[in-house]
């Protein structure tokens, strides 16, 4: 072995815990990169083999009701390979053990032949035969949640009869991955369940005989999805078409596809600031080394070692220690990665998981980690290199001192040690205090999450909903159900609405977005603006959110196009009269009897919203059950508790790892900085202590810098942490969410105290280094 190499092993050993410190800060962020990237790659695969062994559909469209050899039409349009239609209708479901109605949504199955698109995954049981009236296969999660097996029983209402259906068996389809209930903004397990049944069944129930009302399609490669569309909108409007969509329009695919998107921007902030760190990390031990190492790098030189040598030999010194953290960041990121996709897994249904992580994401991790560690302590080892041996075999020039002011020398003798320590290098001064600073701010990045989200849900089901349920039904009804719906046991006032579907378009921009018609003394569901609040519904023009105002490019004053997808599918010139601020979706609202009038309709509506005696509640539930007519019943609390639920599964976890993650952070620079300050002042130290300074007055002096750095890194990152929330919120920002920057004061308290705990616990570590320093022992030894 060559003796720059020995040379190297031994201040590896040396530096053990210092090159831990650093190694666990590089593995943070390469198992950062590493999880994120592979759970990308195992959601894609996953997601891409699961289409395409489905034969997942590339086109979708609903419709009223549409003569069965009109899919002979379908299927002649250029570009299409498969149409396949079937019948799809909501229930209303009668689990026994469960208060509530829950809400159904079944599907055909061909009576003739397999499946040709969206086959759908046995995962017990078996499909329901032809012919047999009553035999269904329910989704996998309906079933669990209700712990429903084949040779189980439950009732639904299928048009206007309640039957028993007997469950034969369960199934995931790739239509419904993410499976959210109409008018739901995530999947509810226990109220929304999935059936499929015979369509001879089907079309007896409904009135569909030699008729349909969905359609599927599969397109040739090549393929223009927009025109085909196009074409398919024009076959189906004569029979209540409701607007064709492509793939990746289609509400289970899109929530997939935006979930990998937020992955990968997770793995472009994330990851820097924790390879940041330890760039500078690296900079400070490299600095400290070749400074008490300028006499042997002087004699190296007299000795014949090159430059280029000498320069390599403190260029492996840093990638060592990289190559350390890489390590233990590829199987740390490795194990997250495989931990994370099976939650998601979780969440979205798939048959099967595929994580076969390829050498792309650890090369990329590790590529990223050395080039940081190495950019980090590229200034030293140059400077090591550059270094003339004469003047390396000299010590190097003391700082240049002035007499303090009158302020300053008003203080206490360590107190001004540390000051002067601080201002005399404000440079190393300050990237520690930077170094401490990136750690509250992921603390903070982290523990805001559940500020926002608390603040998104209280916003929304709270303030700006007040109703208890909302009724929806299948088609649009006179006006005068309300007053049967107001007539229900436990129904203490109702308000009704009209949901119209819609494309609304302003020159090339297109948006498809229903529009929703409120009374304009709207209580129970209200326009909600996030800053003005309420605002009623006016005259004959939109109240339109302002985020599909910017889709659109529109602003008040400004006229939309309207296409209705429905009744006599006019198309409207209308005004955008007001713009609200709200965190879900893009609604777009009218007055309803101003909805109704351009409509033609008369006096309807499409549902009700109503607000209940919790005292009769349960005889209310018990009669829903049992009424035809309704599509869906969606109940606010149980929402809100779902919303909870789900998001506890997930970002308390994710915030959990992060608080990991950043007190290793936190431990890596200041345990350096401590055991650099110890190691350069360790004479200083002996020599106060000999001089007659106590133990408690030597600690003060070490610990005191590294403790105000630490509490002047609080305020700067709070502030680097309130930046980086707001990237992040706007970073995931989608069409169905907007994530408010909330941040409590406490959860900068928090970060703060975690952060603050974190140095003190290092600094406790290298006090009982320094309890055991060996004065005479220090003070013989030449720097």
């Amino acid at each position: 072995m060559r003796s720059l190499d020995k040379k190297l092993l031994r201040d590896i050993w040396r530096l053990k815990m210092q090159v831990l410190a650093i190694a666990l800060v590089i593995a943070s962020g390469a198992a950062l990169l590493v999880m994120a990237l592979t759970t990308v790659q195992a959601l894609q695969e996953t997601t891409t083999a699961y289409y395409e062994r489905s034969r997942f559909a590339d086109v979708f469209a609903d419709a009223k009701r549409v003569p069965q050899q009109v899919l002979r039409d379908i299927a002649a349009i250029p570009g299409v390979a498969v149409a396949e239609s079937r019948i799809v209708r909501g229930a209303i479901l009668d689990i026994a053990d469960f208060n509530e109605p829950a809400l159904g949504q079944v599907m055909s199955l061909p009576s003739h032949g397999p499946q040709l698109q969206n086959v759908l995954v046995v995962r017990s049981g078996r499909l329901p035969e032809p012919g047999k009236i009553d035999e269904v296969a329910l989704s996998e999660s309906f079933a669990e949640a209700h712990q429903l097996v084949p040779g189980d029983t439950f009732a639904a209402i299928l048009g206007s009869q309640k039957r028993t259906l007997h469950v034969v068996g369960t199934v995931l389809s790739p239509e419904f991955v993410y499976a959210i209930a109409p008018g739901g903004m995530m999947p509810d397990d226990e109220r929304f369940g999935l059936m499929w049944m015979d369509r001879g069944v089907l079309e007896a129930a409904f009135d569909m005989k030699q008729a349909f009302n969905s359609v599927t399609l599969t397109l040739l490669r090549g393929a223009d999805s927009r025109d085909v569309v196009a074409r398919l909108n024009t076959l189906l409007g004569p029979y209540g078409g409701s607007g064709a969509y492509a793939r990746e329009d289609q509400i289970s695919n899109w929530f997939l596809q935006s979930e990998i998107e937020q992955q990968i921007n997770m793995s472009r902030i994330m990851p820097t600031i924790f390879l940041a760190v330890a760039a500078f990390l690296t900079n400070m031990v490299m600095a400290r080394l070749i400074q008490t190492e300028r006499r042997e790098i002087g004699l190296l030189k007299a000795f014949g070692y090159s430059n280029g040598a000498i320069g390599w030999h403190y260029a492996k010194m840093t990638l060592t220690i990289a190559v350390i953290g890489v390590v233990m960041g590829w199987a740390l990121g490795a194990w997250l990665g495989h931990w994370n996709t099976t939650l998601y897994a979780s969440i979205y249904r798939f048959p099967f998981l595929l994580y076969r992580p390829g050498p792309q994401a650890f090369l990329i991790a590790g590529g990223v980690s050395l080039a940081a560690a190495l950019l980090g302590s590229l200034t030293m080892v140059m400077r090591a290199v550059r270094l003339p041996p004469a003047e390396a075999m000299l010590p190097p020039s003391p700082p240049a001192y002035s007499r303090s002011s009158a302020a300053f020398r008003m203080l206490d003798e360590p107190t001004r040690i540390i000051l002067r320590r601080i201002t005399r290098w404000p440079m190393r001064a300050g990237l520690t205090t930077l170094g401490l600073a990136m750690s509250i701010a992921v603390l903070v990045l982290a523990l805001q999450w559940a500020d926002s989200i608390t603040y998104l849900a209280r916003s929304v089901f709270e303030t700006s909903q007040r109703q208890d349920a909302t009724i929806i039904f299948g088609d649009i009804e006179h006006a005068r159900v309300e007053t049967d719906v107001r007539h229900l046991p436990a129904v203490l006032s109702t308000e009704p609405f009209r949901s119209v579907a819609a494309e609304i378009s302003n020159g090339n921009c297109v948006e498809r977005q229903s529009i929703v018609g409120l009374p304009t003394n709207a209580a129970l569901s209200p326009i909600y603006d996030n800053e003005r609040g309420v605002l009623p519904p006016a005259g004959e023009g939109l109240v339109m959110s302002s985020a599909l105002a910017d889709l659109l490019d529109v602003g008040i004053g400004d006229r939309v196009r309207i296409r209705v997808l429905e009744g006599r599918r006019a198309t409207l010139d209308l005004p955008v009269i007001q713009t609200f601020e709200t965190f879900i979706g893009t609604p777009v609202y009218m007055e309803i009897n101003a909805l109704n009038r351009l409509m033609g309709d008369g006096h309807v509506l499409t549902g009700v919203h109503v607000l209940l005696d919790d005292v009769q509640r349960q005889e209310l539930l018990s009669r829903l059950k049992d009424l035809p007519g309704i599509t869906a019943i969606l109940f606010r609390q149980a929402a809100l508790d779902t919303f909870f639920k789900t998001m506890g599964e997930t970002i308390f976890i994710f915030i959990g790892f992060f608080v990991v993650f950043s007190i290793i952070l936190s431990f890596g620079v200041s345990y350096n900085s401590i055991r650099i300050a110890l190691s350069e002042r360790s004479r200083e130290l002996a020599t106060l202590a000999v001089l007659g300074f106590s133990r408690w007055e030597i600690s003060y002096i070490l610990l005191g810098e590294i403790g105000l750095l630490a509490i002047a890194s609080i305020p700067l990152g709070g502030a680097i942490g309130y930046l980086l929330s707001w990237y992040m919120a706007s970073a995931f920002e989608t069409e169905l969410y907007r994530i408010p920057l909330v941040i409590h004061p406490s959860t900068f308290g928090q970060a703060a105290l975690i952060g603050l705990a974190s140095v003190i616990a290092c600094a406790a570590v290298v006090r009982r280094r320094l309890d055991r320093l060996d004065l005479i022992g220090v003070l013989k030894t030449r720097e």
